[in-house]
């Protein structure tokens, strides 16, 4: 299947070459050429413009915008829906506002152009990995995609199967991806994945920040243990309740640098977390862990500790975010 990818950054690269690897064909564009080039030496379709991808298709064209949400995202779908003809798809595959996607969907309906929120979960190891997805849209459009949404997702892999899950049950969540509703609810479904994410980053942080401040001198010394960090977050890897991935990343970090002495601890929010507690207000839903780690966030851009170094040590591991300056 033929689909172009707008936006060459850290996820779209990673999104084009997975697609690529599996036998699809990818049209690259991004104002960064050498990105495109990049890409084009593995085979994909180069593209100049907007206008000049759209010219790379025969037929129905599907547009995968991969680029960062606001205005760039706004202004990059507009075009799109200029070049898009009846029954084409734009595919927004970043951190849009779920609010955004329903507005958008209306007025693109309106051309007969389908709209397809993903939201897409993997960060720089989805290539390896696979994204997870959460797709919002008209399930037609959804079924026409669908040859690229499996190529992406990580598969059944060798995760047993849940339980209980019987085989008439939708097959697409065991491998990675689920069509969670109309516009906008892939969206905000991610959205709360980020949520989450937040919270339980921040009882690691806290936890590690607990263990390390047990070596302080304000404790009297026989109450003292010099942990041995690496080795606590090692053994928690291995048959633990609290084993993850983002525990795996902390245990990375903490091999290769003990104090995390590359990190400061100033810890950026890039939306989600803030428009989940704004959900949570809305539909007068408690959510005091969510909104507990998103002000931790705000709070470490003026005083830091050890463990908002363990929550940019995570962020770094699973999406190379470089904290702010």
């Amino acid at each position: 299947m033929r689909v172009a990818i707008i936006g060459l950054g850290r996820m779209g690269a990673g999104i084009a070459r997975r697609l690529m690897r599996a036998g699809h064909e990818i049209v690259a564009f991004d104002v960064a050429k050498e990105a495109v080039a990049a890409l084009a030496e593995h085979g994909a379709i180069a593209a100049t413009s907007l206008e000049d991808a759209a010219t790379k298709f025969e037929g129905q064209k599907v547009f995968w915008v991969m680029l960062p949400a606001g205005e760039i995202t706004e202004t990059t779908i507009a075009q799109l829906a200029d070049l898009a003809a009846p029954g084409d798809i734009l595919i927004d595959g970043g951190n849009s506002f779920y609010k955004d996607d329903i507005r958008r969907a209306k007025v693109l309906a309106e051309k007969d152009i389908a709209y397809v929120d993903v939201g897409t979960s993997g960060g720089v190891w989805g290539f390896d990995r696979g994204f997870s997805m959460m797709v919002g849209g008209p399930a037609e459009a959804v079924a026409v995609i669908d040859p690229i949404l499996e190529s992406l997702a990580p598969g059944m892999g060798a995760i047993e199967r849940t339980a209980g899950r019987g085989d008439d049950a939708d097959p697409r969540p065991e491998k990675g991806y689920l069509h969670a509703g109309p516009a906008g609810a892939g969206h905000f479904v991610k959205m709360v994945h980020n949520g989450i994410e937040y919270g339980m980053m921040a009882a690691f942080a806290e936890g590690f920040d607990i263990l390390k401040a047990k070596a302080s001198d304000k404790l009297p010394e026989d109450e003292r243990f010099d942990l041995n960090l690496p080795d606590i977050a090692e053994t928690w890897r291995r048959g633990s309740v609290v084993a993850s991935w983002l525990l795996d990343l902390t245990a990375d970090a903490l091999a290769r640098d003990h104090a995390l002495d590359q990190f400061s601890g100033n810890v950026a929010d890039s939306g989600e977390g803030r428009w989940t507690v704004e959900a949570a207000m809305e539909e007068a839903v408690p959510a005091y862990v969510l909104s507990a780690a998103l002000f931790a966030r705000y709070r470490s851009r003026m005083e830091t500790t050890f463990g908002d170094k363990v929550l940019s040590a995570m962020r770094y591991g699973f999406g190379g975010h470089v904290e702010p300056k």
